[in-house]
Formats: structure tokens, sequence, C-alpha cells
């Protein structure tokens, strides 16, 4: 049987921000890697310029990203056991949250035209 999408129920917004974060846990220049655990610690956010902005090598839509800053969406992906927030300085991904498959990587992350 085929694994279960969407195993820890992430609603859209979460499941939407747990996207953003991944690519941003795997860029040095938004995340700094903890020395005792090696999980990116994601500190630096990117500012929206127009309706979008850039995230490594995509362009993401402003209207994706509302819950990349909401405390609320960051506890609940640390009680889904994806992440740890220490708001408001930043969330740490955990292996989990690295691994996790949102099914919505070509949805939200689409490719740069600038």
């Amino acid at each position: 049987m085929p694994p279960k999408a969407n195993p820890k129920k992430l609603n859209p917004l979460q499941a939407r921000t747990l996207t953003i974060l991944q690519v941003l846990g795997s860029s040095d220049s938004s995340c700094q890697r903890e020395p005792e655990t090696g999980r990116p610690f994601i500190t630096n956010f990117p500012d929206a310029h127009g309706h979008h902005f850039h995230v490594g090598p995509y362009v993401v839509s402003g209207a994706d990203a509302t819950g990349l800053r909401n405390e609320a969406v960051w506890v609940a992906l640390q009680r889904k056991g994806l992440a740890e927030s220490r708001h408001p300085f930043g969330i740490v991904l955990t292996e989990e949250g690295l691994a996790y498959d949102t099914g919505l990587k070509s949805v939200v992350l689409h490719g740069s035209d600038h």
C-alpha cells in the first residue's frame, strides 16, 4: 500500500509554510546550523517585492507565504514534530520536517524569471 498523503494532517497554510521552510532550511544564507544537531535554524526570512519573493532558485507568491512569520503556524508545526518554534527569532526544522513531503513543491515553488 502506498504511503498516506499528508499523514500529519497539515492544513493548507501549514503545508505551504513547511514547503517554503524546507527550501530556506537548505540555504546557508537563510539559516545557521545548530552545532549539536546540524539542524537548520532559520532566522533570515525573505521580504516580498511586489506580490512575490525569492527563495533560493524559486519564486513564491506572497499569498502562499502568509504563514511564514505566523507564530500559530510555527507552534502547530512544532506540535506535529516537524519544527521547533523559537518565535520571534526563528524556527528550527527537525529531520522529519526536512523530509516531510507536503506534495506542494510544484504548486508553491516556481522557477525564477529574473
